[in-house]
């Protein structure tokens, strides 16, 4: 099966790199990293990936996965990005996402009718394109599965590949990557942290967030165009 997973200039690298871990540990998995063209990429934070094929020589993919961050704005309205998507879904087996990625994946359209999602700070943006926002880690509607903010993506790429391979291979490769999570505060989530800290998170991306709103509510309203 072929993993086609999107990489743009900006993104979150956790988003790409936890799910990256756990599909690279099946060797039934091959890994085609796309990027409109070839060469490296800035991620932020110093880190530089390299792609390993563009738009349009990417072979077709089984596994369709879009990861989110900053740079998830200026795909939004990026027709030759949302036209590969596009094209790709067409016949891929599973359409996929973590975090802001499942905004781009609504923006082509294909969260359209789907519950999904999201980062919890922009959960509600997925209702612009008529997709059903869920609060959980996990959301799984069909062949669409998405993946909430950062972390979930080695909770998704987990639950995905125990849907293809059978749950015992999805616990051995958890148990080889001691996945066992036990954050050292509590919290980490709106429903398991102070409300307080909720409050204060919110405030200092407010500015940010007005920037993701103003493109989700431009990408919706493109899409919905006749």
């Amino acid at each position: 099966m072929r993993v086609a997973m999107l990489a743009f200039p900006d993104m979150t690298q956790l988003d790409f790199t936890g799910p990256h871990e756990v599909f690279s540990r099946f060797k039934e998995l091959a890994i085609d990293i796309v990027w409109k063209k070839p060469g490296v990429i800035d991620v932020g934070g110093g880190l530089q990936f390299l792609t390993s094929t563009t738009y349009d020589n990417c072979p077709q993919a089984d596994i369709l996965f879009v990861p989110g961050g900053a740079g998830q704005f200026a795909l939004m309205d990026d027709q030759e990005t949302l036209t590969f998507l596009r094209r790709q879904a067409e016949k891929a087996q599973y359409i996929t996402s973590v975090c802001t990625g499942s905004l781009v994946l609504a923006a082509s359209g294909l969260l359209t009718g789907y519950r999904a999602t999201c980062h919890w700070a922009s959960l509600n943006q997925l209702a612009y394109f008529d997709a059903e926002p869920v609060a959980e880690r996990v959301v799984i509607d069909r062949n669409r599965i998405t993946g909430a903010g950062v972390t979930s993506g080695i909770d998704f790429a987990l639950t995905l590949v125990g849907q293809i391979f059978g749950e015992e291979r999805a616990k051995r490769t958890q148990l080889f990557m001691e996945y066992d999570p036990e954050p050292p505060f509590p919290g980490g989530s709106p429903k398991s942290s102070d409300p307080a800290l909720v409050a204060e998170a919110r405030n200092m991306m407010a500015g940010f967030q007005v920037k993701r709103e103003e493109a989700a509510r431009k990408a919706a309203n493109l899409l919905k165009r006749p």
